[in-house]
């Protein structure tokens, strides 16, 4: 029996629809079935989105609602989107009160990874697709099971089970869309540390397998930002940053391309080629 591929999908800052991944998905398994030429070949990757949204849209709506009713306000769909952004950003944050929202999303992160375990064993590789503000989730959520213990929070620990890929020993491909991780390194001092990709565990339970860090940003988008040039830690850490031209004629070009990554070849087919030589690997078919 082969082993399969996890993958986990964090969607960007704003409210998606719940579906929101499902085009992705459908061209990751389409590419990758193509490429890997073996029957049932798009049952070998399982997928996982994590529609972290869900915890922050209720009082965003509210709030939209209410500042509208109040003053008529130009730029009403990009106004939108900087305040979900900004207010996704903000109501993330760690404090030291409890009931965390930085605990609330870890858990449905932690609770996706079992959802993962389940299809794809306690071994499963796991990739980590992730745009824009669910970057900034993702690398905190790694960052966090592979430096700081402390920072794990109650609710994030009671939905992790003790299986490789749940305590996040399996990382192994990382790709980050629109990101701005960047922005966030301002906080730490010498603009802080990245998680490491692979995890520094994958080793023992895949010694030949590589990993890799790939992030795509398109110079249009004024969210995104390349990620080697952050630091030396940076530099090492990211295998690449891949400068790509998201969205088509009416996005590609200008700010808007920040919502058009998954649609664009240029960041599919690497990702593919990714899952392809993962598979492949711990498989051992060449």
């Amino acid at each position: 029996m082969s082993q399969k591929i996890a993958v986990l999908i964090l969607h960007g800052a704003g409210t998606p629809e719940e579906t929101f991944a499902d085009k992705l998905i459908d061209r990751l398994k389409a590419s990758f079935a193509k490429r890997l030429s073996i029957e049932l070949a798009e049952t070998e990757i399982v997928f996982e989105p994590v529609f972290w949204s869900e915890i922050f849209a209720p009082e965003q709506v509210k709030l939209w609602e209410q500042l509208r009713e109040y003053r008529d306000l130009d730029y009403g769909s990009l106004r939108k989107f900087v305040l979900e952004f900004l207010a996704d950003a903000v109501a993330y944050q760690p404090t030291r009160i409890g009931n965390q929202n930085y605990d609330n999303v870890h858990s449905l992160v932690a609770t996706s990874i079992q959802n993962l375990r389940r299809k794809a064993g306690d071994l499963a590789p796991l990739c980590v697709i992730s745009h824009s503000l669910g970057t900034i989730i993702a690398s905190n959520y790694f960052y966090d099971f592979q430096f700081k213990h402390n920072n794990i929070g109650p609710e994030t620990k009671l939905c992790t089970g003790n299986a490789p890929i749940e305590q996040s020993q399996t990382l192994t491909l990382f790709y980050t869309l629109g990101s701005p991780i960047a922005m966030w390194s301002l906080r730490y001092i010498d603009f802080g540390s990245p998680i490491r990709v692979p995890s520094p565990f994958l080793k023992h339970h895949y010694p030949e397998l590589q990993g890799e860090w790939l992030n795509f940003y398109d110079k249009d988008d004024i969210l995104a930002f390349p990620l080697k040039g952050i630091n030396d830690a940076y530099k090492q850490a990211v295998t690449k940053d891949i400068e790509v031209n998201a969205g088509g004629l009416l996005t590609g070009w200008n700010p808007a391309s920040h919502t058009k990554y998954d649609t664009d070849q240029e960041v599919i087919m690497p990702i593919v080629d990714g899952l392809v030589r993962t598979w492949e690997c711990i498989n051992k078919i060449s």
